[in-house]
């Protein structure tokens, strides 16, 4: 107890010369449970009560001097190692910044929204519907008889019978939206309705999987003048080509009647395919007025509304109008094709407003 002021004093030299390693062992060694003002500490219960006052008092002085200077010293050296870390980790501002690639709107998305942006101009809205349909929604209502090559399972993807004996499918067109529009929707109707669908085909052409963006106008007075002059108009705005020949072929769709195939004007040469010149002919999209029956089966009376229907599959219409060879590309996942067919995000026009959920 005799030697404290010298203590105080050995201590305060080392810590003010340690290191932070230094000044941890230095804590230890001092303050720590065998450490030396611990074990000073620990004798003054063999003082007389005099002594034990006066030796207390000085023993708390050197501790809190010891811890204090231990804490200052502490803050000093982080400190100082803060700051030549940030001095070492300067930003040059002038160097130009890294470059960050950007995102691409896929070809697909950019068709769909293309084609409802023209429908939307015409006072069309969108409707949607699930993809997992049932028989009636899918075909029946659609006036596609028991016996069509689509109700087959080796071109429709089914799944397992239900305890009532029906098997729900993936919709093989979005037509089914139509008919869940009309069965709660009054005329007059005027809706595009784009989505997926599903058909079990797979090869160069086809994909099990694809887009399609349809149409229908249901109303009073609605006849094939207004069909024509809809998908004219059309036409010509999606391709961008003012004067672009459109010709409409007869056809046959369960669902319509009468019903039509719709062609543009192209021409054919060993340096591709170039669309609004020439005198060859390419199908792009069905159509038709709606067939009576499919007004019937919506609980519309025939002999009041018509309308007409129109479907097109996106990804043929984007394979047209970007140039894009082949079909299996839309689905492999490829940046560099994304990169190179891909568009910017600013360049999606703007269809809010046609838009009704």
């Amino acid at each position: 107890m005799d030697d404290l002021e010298q203590l105080r004093s050995d201590l305060l030299t080392r810590i003010e010369s340690a290191d932070l390693d230094a000044l941890e062992g230095l804590r230890v060694e001092t303050l720590g449970r065998r450490g030396r003002v611990t074990a000073l500490m620990k004798e003054l219960g063999a003082l007389a009560p005099e002594q034990r006052r006066d030796a207390g008092r000085a023993l708390n002085a050197l501790k809190t001097a010891v811890t204090d200077a231990i804490d200052a010293r502490r803050a000093a050296l982080e400190t100082g190692a803060l700051d030549a870390r940030l001095s070492g980790e300067t930003i040059d501002v002038s160097l130009p910044p890294r470059p960050e690639p950007d995102g691409r709107v896929h070809p697909i998305s950019q068709a769909i929204e293309e084609i409802v942006a023209i429908f939307c101009q015409m006072g069309f809205t969108v409707a949607e519907g699930p993809d997992i349909e049932d028989d009636f929604h899918n075909f029946t209502a659609l006036n596609i008889p028991p016996e069509h090559p689509a109700r087959q399972d080796h071109d429709t993807f089914y799944f397992e019978e239900g305890e009532d004996g029906e098997r729900l499918l993936l919709r093989t067109h979005t037509s089914p939206v139509q008919i869940r529009t009309m069965l709660v929707q009054e005329p007059p109707i005027r809706i595009v309705v784009p989505g997926r669908t599903y058909r079990a085909d797979h090869d160069a052409t086809h994909s099990p999987m694809f887009h399609q963006v349809e149409g229908l106008v249901i109303d009073e007075e609605t006849h094939m003048g207004h069909l024509k002059g809809c998908l004219i108009e059309f036409c010509r705005a999606f391709f961008g080509v003012d004067d672009l020949p459109v010709r409409f072929r007869p056809s046959f769709f369960p669902f319509t009647e009468p019903s039509a195939e719709v062609d543009i004007g192209c021409s054919r040469s060993a340096d591709g395919l170039t669309i609004g010149a020439g005198d060859g002919w390419l199908e792009i999209l069905g159509s038709g007025m709606v067939h009576p029956k499919v007004l019937e089966n919506c609980n519309i009376d025939p002999s009041r509304y018509q309308g007409f229907a129109f479907g097109m599959g996106v990804e043929r219409v984007a394979m047209l109008k970007y140039g894009i060879p082949d079909l299996r590309t839309f689905f492999d996942s490829d940046l560099r094709w994304l990169r190179h067919y891909g568009f910017p995000a600013l360049d999606m026009p703007n269809v809010a407003a046609g838009f009704a959920r």
